[in-house]
């Protein structure tokens, strides 16, 4: 029987935990135990339901073209729960000079793929206008470095589409800064695109055409989630565990190689092992593993992370019909705003409010979360108010309001990532049975956290 110990039970580790499940009944000979400091297992997907609305203090939903997190819901017998964005009614503002701007039709996150509607915006100055019409004629580039996403951007576009859409697409996503991610570890696509088409405009003409050429199929939305909320996930995947491997409110302090095997040290109890899955946070991960590999954990403790905080809010049927038709707006650094981004649930996932009902879901992170961090949540939400009067002309009392607070939980891809990964490989090699899963190496979203965690576990079990 190979014993597996796995280190973590936010969506990565559980997500471990049920491939090693589906392996057993496979008729592979394994057994885990999950180790979990906090008393709760599920990480950052938590739902709450607050009069008669749906809250996720975390994420909301997941892209629905990375397939993994729809894959698992299928797997545990979940498919009638899943539900699209409503893409028919989306539309995206970006606060420009303190007003509301549509982002306009045709833009591939930043790249122009419909010249009129862009032309023809007020989002962008003449002189952007006019770097996008010579971008497409950009030679291709071969690049043996890697460089942060807002000099790739500035080279193709200039630094007002940092400013107003590749900034604050990212620190929606990353909750960092475009100065300080790789282009390579962020948006390989993109890097792939220079260097086969030089134009990221032209290179993204030719993939559609391409597309137009096959069957035609209806697109599938944008963004996909949970009827019951992004936890009923986590709660289906534990039901379907083993409960007597589940230890809650047990912190791991170290792991050490003895013998051939692993030795877990949890508070006074230690066990032995013969593989480990580590589905923690790069810095958490780095400290534990500081006496098995001193090498291993600087490059772990390297990867940093920054914090978010969302505050959902809700309001009457007054407020629902005097805001935006859309999913919700951005707002670039350069606004001068402490808000990041704000969501409204109520167009962008119908279902999780009542028809007189407005739902909202506001966002902080990176330096913006760390400066409203020691506030007191009353303070947070009246600072919430005052930017949603600003830019929305806001002024009514929320029938309820809730701030959720996530410390250090969203890895930072800094430039020079993808060469840490593979020292980080390299060094992982030399620990036979060691696994690595979590947000803090080729993806951050849900559907990148669950295919780690099922990627360590038939790593460990076909070993």
């Amino acid at each position: 029987m190979t014993r597996i110990a796995i280190i973590g039970g936010g969506i990565s580790g559980l997500a471990a935990a049920f491939a090693l499940e589906e392996h057993r009944r496979a008729g592979a000979t394994v057994d885990y135990v999950l180790y979990e400091s906090s008393p709760r297992l599920g990480g950052v997907l938590r739902t709450e339901h607050i009069d008669g609305c749906l809250v996720e203090a975390g994420p909301d939903s997941f892209i629905t073209e990375k397939p993994w997190a729809t894959d698992l819901a299928r797997a545990l017998g979940l498919g009638d729960e899943l539900i699209g964005s409503n893409d028919a009614d989306r539309k995206t503002y970006v606060l420009t000079r303190g007003r509301l701007v549509e982002m306009p039709d045709g833009l591939m996150f930043m790249v122009p793929t419909k010249i009129l509607p862009t032309g023809l915006s007020p989002l962008f100055s003449w002189k952007t206008k006019l770097r996008m019409t010579q971008e497409l004629f950009h030679p291709p580039r071969a690049v043996d470095r890697d460089e942060s996403v807002a000099s790739f951007v500035e080279r193709h576009y200039g630094s007002e589409m940092v400013d107003r859409l590749a900034d604050p697409l990212l620190s929606g996503v990353y909750g960092g800064e475009a100065a300080s991610l790789s282009v390579r570890a962020v948006l390989p696509r993109f890097a792939e695109m220079e260097r086969t088409h030089g134009s990221l405009g032209r290179a993204m003409l030719a993939a559609r055409k391409k597309m137009s050429k096959g069957p035609r199929k209806p697109a599938p939305p944008l963004f996909t989630s949970l009827k019951n909320g992004m936890q009923y996930l986590a709660e289906t995947v534990v039901s379907r565990l083993t409960p007597t491997s589940l230890l809650i409110n047990a912190p791991v302090q170290a792991i050490q190689r003895e013998a051939g095997s692993w030795v877990v040290s949890a508070g006074l109890q230690s066990d032995q092992f013969d593989s480990i899955i580590l589905a923690l946070p790069a810095p958490a991960a780095a400290n534990v593993l500081r006496l098995a590999s001193p090498e291993l954990s600087a490059e772990l403790a390297a990867i940093q992370y920054s914090s978010s905080i969302t505050v959902g809010l809700g309001y009457d049927r007054e407020v629902r019909q005097s805001l935006p038709p859309g999913f919700g707006f951005l707002v670039p650094r350069s606004e001068g705003k402490r808000l990041l981004a704000a969501t409204f649930v109520h167009n962008k996932f119908p279902h999780r409010a009542p028809e007189d009902r407005a739902l909202l879901r506001c966002f902080f992170a990176g330096s913006n979360a760390e400066n409203v961090w020691p506030l007191a949540d009353d303070q947070i939400i009246a600072i919430v108010r005052n930017e949603l009067q600003q830019i929305l002309g806001l002024r009514a009392e929320p029938l309820f309001a809730s701030v959720y607070k996530w410390k250090s939980a969203m890895a930072q891809y800094g430039v020079g990532h993808l060469d840490r990964l593979d020292r980080i490989e390299r060094l992982r090699q030399q620990l036979p049975g060691l696994a690595l899963a979590g947000n803090a190496y080729r993806g951050i979203g849900v559907p990148d956290c669950i295919r780690s965690g099922s990627a360590a576990a038939k790593q460990l079990v076909e070993t």
